[in-house]
């Protein structure tokens, strides 16, 4: 069964992915960076605003997922994020840097894939991209976009968060979601109040798994 990812936690994870291939001397991430990764407006599609309360319950939830883990650095107080995408989906490092580029991107074609995703980890042809996509098909991570679904060339999609792109939508690189988005909630309004429905869910959620434990949480 193909683990499900919501908007939140496939940006989160596929930010992880990348900043381990790409900075690893930065890696892995604090809270900050992570946040800031998320935010960044090249490379991303959409751009996004999260707030660093968001990237705490998508983490929560990735790490429920056994997608991350987190760790205390030898000298440091600071807790740091990592992923482990690798070892739980069962690919290598290539397969692994196309399904951050489409979960960070959305549908792209494999022109476009092997030049992005290279930024991670090096495909030296077409044919090793072809690969890579085939293996992660098998695994129905991936699918296949046919031409004239929106683009005049096939292009391929992440099924990891099957509701992040519907029906292979493209957005377009400078779009922010706030540009076109009515006047931002209040601190009070439904944003906040969603927000604390899922940490609430969570919570509820962490108390079971603990009871079934046998090690009931601490009030």
């Amino acid at each position: 069964m193909v683990v499900e990812l919501n908007a939140h936690e496939a940006r989160t994870l596929g930010v992880l992915i990348e900043k381990a291939f790409t900075t690893p001397d930065q890696y892995p991430l604090t809270m900050n960076a992570l946040t800031n990764g998320c935010n960044q407006k090249s490379n991303r599609n959409p751009v996004v605003d999260f707030t660093e309360p968001e990237v705490t319950v998508a983490l929560q939830g990735l790490r429920m997922k056994h997608l991350v883990g987190s760790v205390f650095p030898a000298g440091s107080r600071v807790e740091k994020w990592k992923q482990s995408g690798a070892e739980h989906l069962k690919v290598n490092e290539h397969d692994l840097s196309v399904i951050a580029e489409l979960l960070m991107r959305g549908p792209q074609s494999a022109s476009e894939l092997r030049t992005r995703a290279s930024r991670m980890r090096n495909f030296t042809s077409a044919e090793e991209l072809g690969q890579s996509v085939s293996r992660l098909m098998d695994k129905g991570y991936v699918q296949r976009i046919p031409a004239g679904q929106g683009s005049r060339t096939e292009r391929f999609e992440q099924l990891l968060a099957p509701a992040l792109h519907p029906d292979g939508e493209e957005v377009p690189l400078a779009a922010s979601p706030r540009a076109s988005a009515p006047p931002a909630a209040t601190p009070s309004g439904p944003r906040v109040e969603e927000l604390e429905e899922r940490i609430a869910r969570l919570e509820r959620q962490v108390k079971s798994l603990a009871e079934q434990l046998g090690e009931p949480l601490a009030d």
